[in-house]
Formats: C-alpha cells, sequence, structure tokens
C-alpha cells in the first residue's frame, strides 16, 4: 500500500506539473487574457453601435473592431499616444496599468519551469530524497508568484473602471479571456504538485529512516576478558612484524650452545689400575 501510494504520488505530481508548466505558458505567450467593447447607443431606434472592440494581452493588444481593425500593436506602444487610435482615455489607462502585473506571470512560468525540471530528475533518482522537496518549494512559489500578478491584474481593471465617467450615451463592457482562465487553472495545477511534491518528500523520508539499520549495529563488539580484542579493528595498533633469522645466525648460536656445555664426569668405583 506504501509503495502503490508513493508511485501514485509521483505520477500525480509530475501530471500536475506539466500540466501547469503547459497552461501558464500558453497564457503568457497569448493575447486573450482581456477582452473590452465600448461604443455608443443610438437614441432612435435604442441599438448600440460599437466604436472599439479588441483583446489583449501580456506583450501585445489586437483590434477587431473600429479604427484600428485588425491591426496588433506590442503594448509598449501605448507609452506613445499618437500611435493608436483609442476612443477613450480610461481604455487606454486600463491598457496601461496592467502592464505592472506582467512580471509575476514571468516569475511564476520561470519558478514552475525549474520545478518541473528538479521533479523528474528526483524521479529517476528517488535517492535523492531533497530533491522532491526542493521541486515541491518551487512549485509554491510559482503559484503564489502567479496569485500576486493575477490580484494586481484584476485591481487594475477595476480602479479603472470605478473611475470612469457614467455617460448614459455610451457603454463599455469588458470580461476575461482564456488566457486568463488558462493561468488560474495553473496556479491550482501547480499549488496540488507542490503540496504533492512536498508528501511525496516526507514519505521517502520516513521509508529511508524504517529501513535504515540502527547506528548501534556499525559499532565494533569488543570482548571484556581480552585487551587486544579490539586490535584487529585498528591496524595502526597492530605490533610490528619480526624479521626472519638467517642460516648463519641459527648456526652460531647451536655452536656457542654446545661450546657451553660441560662434557659429562666419569663414573665412580672402575679404575683404570685396577
Amino acid at each position: 500500500m506504501s509503495m502503490f501510494s508513493t508511485r501514485a504520488l509521483t505520477l500525480l505530481s509530475s501530471v500536475f506539473g506539466a500540466c501547469g508548466l503547459l497552461l501558464v505558458g500558453v497564457a503568457v505567450s497569448t493575447d486573450y487574457w482581456l477582452l473590452m467593447e465600448e461604443g455608443v447607443i443610438l437614441q432612435q431606434n435604442q441599438s448600440m453601435e460599437v466604436r472599439m472592440a479588441l483583446h489583449s494581452g501580456m506583450w501585445r493588444v489586437c483590434f477587431v473592431a473600429g479604427p484600428e481593425k485588425g491591426r496588433c500593436v506590442a503594448s509598449e506602444y501605448f507609452t506613445t499616444e499618437a500611435e493608436i487610435d483609442i476612443v477613450t482615455e480610461n481604455t487606454a489607462n486600463i491598457l496601461k496599468m496592467v502592464r505592472t502585473a506582467t512580471p509575476f506571470p514571468m516569475v511564476s512560468l520561470l519558478f514552475v519551469f525549474t520545478a518541473f525540471v528538479i521533479s523528474n530528475i528526483g524521479h529517476i533518482r528517488p535517492q535523492r530524497t531533497i530533491l522532491a522537496f526542493i521541486s515541491g518549494i518551487f512549485f509554491i512559489l510559482s503559484g503564489l508568484s502567479l496569485v500576486v500578478g493575477l490580484v494586481l491584474y484584476i485591481s487594475s481593471i477595476n480602479d479603472e473602471v470605478m473611475n470612469r465617467p457614467r455617460e448614459p450615451e455610451h457603454f463599455f463592457h469588458y470580461h476575461y479571456g482564456w488566457s486568463f482562465a488558462f493561468a488560474a487553472s495553473s496556479f491550482l495545477l501547480k499549488e496540488g504538485a507542490g503540496v504533492m511534491s512536498v508528501y511525496l518528500f516526507m514519505k521517502r523520508y520516513a521509508e529511508e529512516e524504517m529501513y535504515r539499520p540502527h547506528p548501534s549495529l556499525y559499532r565494533p563488539r569488543l570482548s571484556e576478558c581480552s585487551d587486544y580484542s579490539g586490535q584487529y579493528l585498528h591496524p595502526e595498533s597492530w605490533p610490528p612484524p619480526k624479521r626472519g633469522r638467517s642460516a648463519s645466525e641459527v648456526s652460531s648460536d647451536i655452536s656457542i650452545q654446545l661450546n657451553q656445555t660441560p662434557p659429562p664426569p666419569p663414573p665412580k668405583g672402575n679404575s683404570p689400575l685396577q
């Protein structure tokens, strides 16, 4: 059961991380974060005439109605007012203010890519348990960075919409596009991948502690009746080997011992004169 849950966490964290990386990458690279439409209300038949419609993203704005229809311009071009023809100043301010939230999705994309790489390395080498924890931290930081960017994006738009003058003959509509929905979905996926990666680290660490031998098993057991029982574990305490004796030394020692031995005394009672 434990092995199954570990494999399931490994698979789910990889899938969630890959989906989160894919969604935030698509969201950052596309220009359907915000869709706006404004125009006038005709008093004769109470119909609406669209003066301008556009969709914008992190990097560019594309016009689908109005005098700039069919034109896509980069976001930095809005610093020069003569480049494009926008109906009201509040719409131009909205497009300028949303640029303050651009760095946070980019940082989130960098974090989730780093987390995805580290997570896959940790799955290939599961003995490196710390990699699962590091990837989980990066997943969580990526989600937090993204949610900060989304909050700034929404608050910037709401501030400009609240300051917009109310005119009965004009209308203004806006809503968030599928790029924004992809970014919000990637936040949930990355946070889920981060939580599962941290939990996977805890399970692997617990399994390692369970199957790791006790430190006392590594200690040498010394006999209490011998002072030299531990010398076999420490070669530096062994006595130096004795040098072998040559044949000449052995023969000289034998001759000395023979010369020093006195001859045996003669037996008593047997005199040679008798």
